[in-house]
């Protein structure tokens, strides 16, 4: 009798995780639309512009070709790194895609597609500071290094600074003010913020590392247990890098240099 009920309540179980599984795509279809979690300051991968109030970027524009290909309605929710695994874990958006980086501490959270990107770690200096001529000249004593609290460059640079004072910061905003203030000597980004300051501001200079320093795989992220939804949207990943889309799209949001196109 015990037997039975074991095999009952297993067999319930599996029904309900099936179901479970299929519920996103099924919903998606069903509303027709899919949520789309970004950051819009994220220059090059879903950025608005304040001038235009227009959303530019690979990713606003592969969320785009995602929804079309699922011959749906596209809604974008407005996230951000410090809220992303709440925003997914309580079911805001259905997948975020703003060029996630993938990290060991994110990947226990977070499911990750194939990475569409991958960059390295940049710093972005003042064109009058005449401490920071190169990548070596950064972590020394009497050097403040600035990291925005919540991306992966904070626990990166936690690791990798021995000399250097780290200074953690809440917004990407803030890291900036500290640099041009001279409050800090450098602010540690990747490939497109570092583009966005070089384009975007007259003050701003980039060090680069002089050999690789830490690559990143960038991603898009969903949650956990929808196998379904995760499968569809991996065909898209395949879809776009073999027929030419992904390449298209980053050759026209300047960002060529860091595709991954395995």
């Amino acid at each position: 009798m015990y037997k039975r009920v074991c095999s009952i309540v297993a067999l319930l179980f599996l029904v309900t995780l099936s179901y479970a599984q299929d519920t996103k795509l099924e919903k998606i279809l069903q509303t027709n639309q899919l949520r789309v979690c970004i950051w819009p300051q994220y220059y090059s991968i879903s950025y608005i512009d304040p001038r235009t109030q227009k959303l530019t970027g690979i990713d606003s524009d592969l969320a785009k070709e995602l929804a079309k290909d699922l011959g749906v309605e596209l809604k974008l929710v407005k996230s951000s790194f410090p809220t992303l695994i709440n925003d997914i874990s309580s079911n805001k958006c259905d997948i975020a895609m703003f060029g996630i980086g993938k990290t060991k501490e994110r990947m226990e959270k977070l499911r990750f597609t194939t990475p569409h990107l991958k960059s390295d770690i940049y710093a972005v200096t003042t064109k009058s500071n005449k401490k920071i001529q190169s990548w070596d000249d950064i972590d020394k004593k009497g050097i403040v290094v600035t990291v925005a609290k919540g991306t992966f460059h904070e626990p990166i640079m936690k690791k990798k600074l021995k000399h250097a004072k780290l200074v953690v910061v809440k917004g990407f905003k803030q890291r900036e003010d500290e640099v041009q203030s001279g409050r800090a000597d450098v602010f540690i980004t990747d490939y497109p913020y570092s583009k966005k300051m070089l384009e975007k501001t007259k003050w701003a200079r980039i060090v680069s590392p002089k050999k690789e320093y830490f690559l990143t795989s960038y991603a898009w992220v969903t949650a956990y247990g929808d196998d379904t939804f995760y499968n569809e949207v991996e065909k898209f990943i395949k879809s776009i890098k073999k027929d030419g889309r992904l390449r298209k799209l980053a050759k026209k949001n300047g960002l060529e240099p860091i595709i991954n196109l395995k």
